[in-house]
């Protein structure tokens, strides 16, 4: 099934029961969490029960979460303490789960708990589906980049086989691009693969946000033309090249505005580096899509994305984009329609793209608005219907109570023979 195209009649899911299990939910507001967020929101708007199983902090949450979430016991991530590592579900986490009598498990996180509950699911015939988020092996690349003494041929390959383990045991895996499903078969996992895209509200995220006063409040004349960043400030999103480009602008005499809309680890350095730049901090809401809708070029560097959340709002937002040729930006980006690809990394190739974008008003114009067109296809509520369908294929080859009639064949017989 197209992302591009409607769906008019959302597959049944009322009186299903749901145990989502994530390595993000609501205490960060990243695109995982975000994306997971609001399909609970669609399943249960339409009479489904979830229940999600995650890791929680000690801090406020990042965000008000949708659904009822049991907290997963975790760790953070060594250096990257925002990042947390799930060490097992609970003894109330298993009560919880057992009471709950799921008939579909979704696993977004492929962590311990994952594992776990993919084995709980397996020896009770109760399917399970995964979802693809987050590129473990690109950002493995930085971490090894960043820590010599650790060897990135025995970090993939070790991933790579507990990814093949993992995914030949469920139903279905989604990806949110073709690529991203490319890859998967690349390296020997090639079973139940289907595309769920990610969306966009073209209404929270339009060009009618967009707010000279807001402009103004920032610092940015009515003529500047302001080439804009929004998301985690992380290296692992190529920020190098964005600073790189927005230098050699300066230098080359390109008068330009930046515009960093986030935080994270990289942003003292960043703040070193782009010292002309405005940061805002992370935004939320119509101040959010205000500050999407009121800058001109959108230049997100990043290749380690499954799908690239940010770049679709930027769409959505009537800006063109400038982006890495890779996983995510390649379904979104048209390039030379609705923006650009540039080879992941290549300085020389960005700048050619934003330099172009800045001085030629008319061209911004006419891919901005391209790039609202396009981007208003993945509008959510198609996007999640697609996914209800999806869910609607398994419970009906499923056999037994999970399932609308018993089956024999598919994912009956490979339950049962891991079961016997």
């Amino acid at each position: 099934m197209s992302p591009f195209t409607d769906v008019s009649v959302h597959a049944p899911v009322a009186g299903r029961r749901i145990a989502l299990f994530a390595g993000a939910y609501n205490h960060i507001s990243d695109g995982v969490a975000l994306t997971l967020n609001r399909l609970v929101r669609y399943l249960e708007g339409r009479g489904a029960k979830v229940l999600i199983f995650a890791p929680t902090t000690n801090k406020p949450p990042a965000l008000s979460h949708n659904g009822t979430l049991i907290s997963v016991p975790s760790i953070p991530v060594p250096g990257r303490s925002d990042y947390r590592l799930s060490v097992g579900i609970s003894r109330k986490g298993w009560s919880r789960l057992e009471a709950f009598e799921p008939d579909l498990v979704h696993i977004a996180t492929p962590d311990y708990a994952g594992a776990q509950a993919l084995k709980w699911a397996k020896s009770r015939q109760v399917p399970v589906v995964s979802s693809f988020h987050t590129h473990f092996t690109a950002y493995l690349k930085y971490f090894a980049e960043y820590n010599p003494l650790y060897r990135m041929d025995f970090l993939e390959d070790t991933a790579w086989r507990y990814g093949r383990w993992f995914y030949s045991q469920v139903e279905h895996i989604y990806v949110p691009s073709p690529s991203i499903g490319d890859m998967l078969r690349s390296h020997g996992i090639t079973s139940g693969i289907r595309v769920w895209a990610r969306g966009v509200d073209p209404l929270r995220f339009s060009p009618d946000h967009r707010s000279q006063k807001w402009r103004l409040a920032q610092g940015f004349d009515n003529d500047d033309v302001v080439v804009s960043y929004v998301g985690r400030l992380v290296w692992e999103k190529n920020l190098a090249v964005f600073a790189d480009v927005l230098e050699n602008l300066s230098t080359a005499g390109i008068a330009h505005k930046g515009l960093i809309v986030g935080d994270g680890p990289a942003q003292d350095t960043l703040k070193e580096r782009l010292k002309d730049t405005v940061f805002t901090g992370p935004l939320e809401g119509k101040e959010l899509a205000t500050a999407y809708a009121s800058g001109d070029v959108f230049l997100f560097p990043s290749d380690t994305e499954t799908f690239g959340n940010v770049t679709l709002e930027a769409m959505a937002s009537g800006l063109p984009t400038v982006c890495a040729n890779a996983s995510g930006s390649d379904l979104l980006v048209l390039d030379g329609k609705t923006g650009y690809l540039a080879p992941p990394r290549d300085t020389s190739a960005f700048l050619e793209h934003v330099s172009r974008l800045i001085s030629d008003h008319h061209l911004r114009k006419t891919l901005g608005r391209a790039a609202r067109e396009r981007a208003v296809a993945f509008e959510w509520n198609n996007i999640m219907g697609h996914l209800a369908s999806y869910y609607q294929e398994i419970w009906r080859e499923f056999p037994g109570k999970h399932g609308d009639a018993l089956s024999t064949s598919g994912s009956g017989r490979r339950i049962r023979k891991a079961v016997a």
